[in-house]
């Protein structure tokens, strides 16, 4: 089953950032990726640009959008990137989830629609398949 592991953290000031400080967090982020390509856990993950390059769609009643500049919510936590691993069940996900090297911050582990099957069950049912797979 296929997770997404989605970096939410503070964006940092990137002029408090040194050089030094950000090649360890490159250096740590490389290495727990070699990890998961190394279990073949790993199908894809990135990191993502700035808020500042984020643009947002919102969609109204009778099919009107409207396109704003930054992120959705007005918050200081972000989505700042993702992974999506093959594990075997979500006890697997979690544990790779455990493994990254963060500071501060969360990953929330989500299970990824996988077939057409899993598009026609409830929230409540695919939940329930999920926990069945621990």
């Amino acid at each position: 089953m296929q997770y997404m592991l989605l970096l939410i953290g503070e964006e940092p000031n990137w002029e408090d950032v040194s050089p030094d400080e950000m090649q360890a967090t490159i250096d740590q982020m490389s290495k727990y990726n070699d990890e998961l390509k190394e279990a073949g856990a790993m199908v894809t993950g990135h990191g993502l640009r700035e808020r500042a390059t984020a643009s947002v769609v919102r969609f109204a009643e009778g099919g009107e959008t409207t396109v704003t500049d930054g992120p959705f919510a007005e918050t200081k936590e972000q989505l700042m990137g993702f992974w999506i691993v093959e594990c075997a069940n979500l006890d697997e996900a979690l544990a790779w989830t455990r493994k990254a090297p963060l500071e501060e911050g969360a990953i929330e582990v989500r299970p990824l629609v996988e077939d057409d099957e899993e598009q026609e069950i409830s929230g409540e049912e695919l939940l329930e398949r999920v926990q069945d797979k621990r």
